[in-house]
């Protein structure tokens, strides 16, 4: 038995989840989110907690057994709790700012960086400490927005500059010596 898979789903006060054949909608305070799970996984609700069983012991089901209730616990804990990460700007002239659902980046390039965000998703921009705090309840959609701006300049090592989640830690090079 998958260990994560075997982990029941606990369901928190306010979040409500509906299963209907293989789509399972949670609701829950900060909104809804929606997914369709493999044809051969089963989730069903026991004592307010979501289980997800599958049909075999094969290699795939195993696989898809644990990934199909990581899945749905990120739904849950998103529409509860919800998701954030941070990014910070390091590089003189480096900076942000948001237009309405905007976020437009100046890096060291010739032009700016126009990007919108998409739904689903809260950008707030902190120019004081060049931050931006990237917010939602889809975690894959909080993830893959936070690694989007990051490539914009990924942060060399060299000089540090770059757009860097809060707390990463970027090792630095020695640069060329004389000689």
């Amino acid at each position: 038995m998958s260990r994560v898979g075997k982990m029941p789903i606990p369901i928190p006060d306010k979040t409500k989840v509906d299963i209907k054949e293989k789509l399972v909608t949670v609701t829950g305070p900060k909104g809804t989110l929606t997914r369709e799970i493999h044809p051969d996984m089963t989730a069903a609700i026991e004592d307010n907690q979501v289980l997800v069983t599958r049909l075999s012991d094969q290699k795939k089901h195993r696989a898809l057994h644990g990934l199909t209730r990581a899945l749905l616990n990120n739904m849950v804990v998103g529409v509860s709790e919800g998701y954030k990460k941070e990014l910070e700007l390091r590089g003189v002239g480096y900076r942000s700012e948001l237009k309405g659902k905007v976020l437009i980046l100046h890096l060291g390039y010739s032009h700016q960086i126009v990007m919108r965000t998409p739904e689903g998703i809260n950008l707030e921009v902190l120019p004081k400490e060049n931050k931006i705090i990237i917010t939602g309840t889809d975690k894959e959609l909080v993830g893959q927005v936070s690694a989007k701006i990051r490539g914009f300049r990924k942060p060399e090592p060299y000089k540090g500059k770059g757009i860097r989640y809060v707390g990463e830690y970027v090792r630095s090079k020695a640069g060329k010596t004389a000689g």
